[in-house]
């Protein structure tokens, strides 16, 4: 039988007793150049080249003996990565325990593990042992004592290292991996490391304001594996600024893996993306649960910034819209969008319409209008005013980032001029429930219990902005009400991102 399949898996065929050998194969240097399998006194394996791996020295009956073994990185799918050890007698563990420790090599995120044979593994860092280690430890500190380097499959973390926060755990991590490369370790390098990061699934999205340094790019590509391995992830990837090319297209790179696609679950809805083509917010969770209790129960909606379906599924799959036309513009986000309205199955309830939406052939058609896109909107206001019913009007959902400015008093929603009621009939109210379905009007606001005097400007602003384009749009007089203003997030210092409700219907005919 052929020796191994994949040479990722470093796997090993013996042709006797026809198992893989993983991780290591034994052999008897003394036996001559083909070497004999440990594990079958009577047959030859691997091919008389154990390859390249860490070896270990032990005086045996038929000889001096050397056992081969893998890096943990090489066992991709594992929920916890192997871990190098040293096997000795259990009288001689203390001794290799201060040994071990003296020399920095004591891997201290894992136990000490008993193996069947009676022997004991300590934990290593694999990197940085060496031949010279092990002779020292056989001939030196434990004369006569079995020295065999082997991984443990399955390791245990230390209970220090189940303390350990991850941040912590990958300081500690990178910080001896980098020692054992004969880099020293600094300040610099130490407060280079993230703090925070997005995970999807087994890819990790680092920022763009970390791993800077000039030092790191003489440690990759093995930086990454170091950095997936602490973090318990299989890719690696880092964030830059978005674009500036109007598709939002965010300037991420993959730095360990062979592709971006991830999915996240949110609210009980997939999302399927590319990480390197797509954005994602986790940041607006709040404003789709609050989309989610919407209620759009046989309504019409004109997303017009729809990306991979942030606001268009939410509205689809919980709010209960009948139909939602989908506007974008980046293919990629486009591609992503019909996956995530096939995998949620509501692909039936929405058309998408790619390209510019400010060249959207659809006009008197909606009940409502999501105008999702920061810092403004306002190149899509005179589209939404386009699209909503002529005779009966809409809803329009604007977001916007809103400046404020520290030392000024938060003022009550409800003392504002524009809450009061101007209208010549009972007014429709959307309410702000955090449910996943579709909840009735109600007569009665639920606004935040404070708001920025700033957001009040700005809302102030829009709505009379709207009004005018209202009137030219449809050629007659609209009436406009602020429903509600619904903090989002603060997207930086002094930054907010708010969405304003905006009720616009158009005027009774008089006489």
């Amino acid at each position: 039988m052929a020796a191994a399949t994949s040479p990722r898996q470093r796997r090993r065929i013996c042709p006797q007793a026809h198992q893989p050998f993983v991780p290591a194969c034994h052999f008897d240097v003394t036996s001559g150049s083909g070497g004999r399998c440990a594990r079958s006194s009577s047959c030859r394996c691997c091919g008389g080249d154990p390859g390249a791996g860490e070896w270990s020295l032990s005086e045996s009956r038929g000889g001096t003996r050397r056992e081969w073994g893998t890096s943990s990185m090489e066992r991709e799918g594992e929920k916890n990565a192997a871990v190098v050890a040293v096997v000795t007698e259990p009288r001689f563990t203390q001794r290799y325990r201060e040994y071990l420790e003296k020399q920095k090599l004591l891997d201290r995120q894992h136990r000490v593990a008993k193996m069947p044979d009676g022997t004991v593994a300590l934990p290593v860092l694999g990197e940085a042992l060496r031949e010279q280690h092990l002779r020292e430890l056989r001939n030196c500190v434990a004369p006569g004592s079995t020295c065999i380097v082997t991984q443990l499959l399955d390791p245990v973390p230390s209970k220090k290292a189940q303390s350990c926060s991850p941040a912590q755990r990958l300081c500690l991590e990178v910080s001896r991996w980098v020692e054992g490369r004969g880099v020293t370790w600094s300040a610099e390098l130490e407060a280079d490391l993230p703090r925070s990061w997005q995970r999807h699934g087994n890819l990790l999205l680092l920022s763009e304001d970390c791993f800077q340094a000039k030092q790191w790019k003489n440690l990759e590509p093995e930086l990454w594996e170091t950095v997936a391995s602490a973090l318990g992830v299989r890719r690696v990837a880092k964030r830059g600024r978005v674009s500036p090319d109007g598709t939002r297209t965010p300037a991420v790179t993959l730095l360990l893996g062979d592709h971006g696609w991830v999915e996240h679950v949110d609210n009980g809805i997939r999302y399927k993306f590319d990480v390197t083509q797509c954005m994602f917010s986790f940041g607006n969770i709040t404003e789709k649960l609050r989309v989610a209790s919407l209620p759009c129960a046989r309504e019409v909606l004109v997303d017009l910034y729809a990306g991979i379906g942030y606001f268009t599924l939410p509205f689809l799959v919980h709010a209960g819209a009948a139909f939602v036309h989908a506007c974008e513009w980046n293919p990629h986000a486009v591609v992503a969008l019909r996956t995530n309205l096939e995998i949620n199955g509501v692909a039936h309830r929405c058309q998408i319409h790619f390209g510019d939406n400010r060249k959207l052939k659809l006009s008197n058609i909606a009940d409502r209008v999501n105008l999702g896109l920061i810092p403004s909107s306002e190149e899509g206001w005179p589209i939404a005013c386009q699209v909503l019913k002529q005779d009966a009007g809409g809803i329009l959902h604007i977001h916007q980032n809103v400046e404020s400015f520290p030392g000024k008093n938060l003022q009550p929603l409800g003392s504002s001029e524009m809450e009061k009621e101007h209208w010549p009939y009972p007014q429709q109210i959307i309410t702000n429930q955090g449910t996943n379905g579709a909840t009735g009007d109600s007569r009665r606001k639920t606004l935040p219990a404070a708001t920025k005097p700033e957001w009040q400007r700005w809302a102030e602003s829009a709505e009379t902005r709207i009004a005018t384009l209202l009137q030219q749009v449809h050629g007659k007089p609209w009436k406009t009400q602020i429903l509600h203003i619904q903090p989002v997030k603060s997207y930086a210092p002094h930054v907010d991102h708010i969405v304003l409700d905006l009720e616009c219907r158009p005027c009774p005919l008089v006489g």
